[in-house]
């Protein structure tokens, strides 16, 4: 059983032979030919074009308003962090140096808000704790991580 693309009891079409004496690409379309062509390809600028409008939607735009911010925000922790005594010297005084800082950033991630202040509020408990407190350093490495997630290396 063979198949074929010809309904049956048809002929199959012979193959293409272009004329002798003139290259394929020097023919011409027919203007019927042409008209189908540019028919065929009507559907697929015009997708093409509605795809395309899809990329600048305010929505992206707007994620990529909130990445910058994000951004942003971090580049100002990490700033903030690296600010004050050195810890291994002077871990009450320098968790008294990051608390304001923390709690003074502006942030408008919410994840990113809540990671800061955690921190800002375990560095509270260094300090009221003169960073005796296991517990209080031990949120301090907690929230920290939690930070890094969202900032990679702020909090380091």
């Amino acid at each position: 059983m063979t198949i074929s693309a010809e309904p049956p009891g048809q002929a199959p079409a012979p193959p293409f032979r272009p004329r002798a004496g003139r290259p394929l690409a020097a023919r011409t379309l027919t203007p019927r030919l042409a008209r189908a062509a540019g028919l065929a390809l009507v559907p697929g600028l015009a997708l093409t074009l509605a795809l395309a409008g899809c990329g600048s939607s305010p929505g992206s735009a707007a994620a990529a308003a909130t990445a910058s911010a994000t951004r942003q925000a971090c580049q100002q922790i990490a700033a903030d962090l690296t600010d004050g005594p050195d810890p291994g010297a002077d871990p009450a005084g320098y968790a008294e140096a990051q608390i304001l800082p923390l709690r003074q950033v502006h942030v408008t991630d919410p994840s990113l808000k809540t990671a800061v202040s955690a921190l800002a509020t375990a560095y509270q408990q260094v300090f009221s704790s003169d960073a005796k407190s296991s517990a209080a350093n031990h949120a301090v490495a907690a929230a920290s991580k939690k930070l890094n997630a969202i900032c990679p290396g702020a909090a380091s």
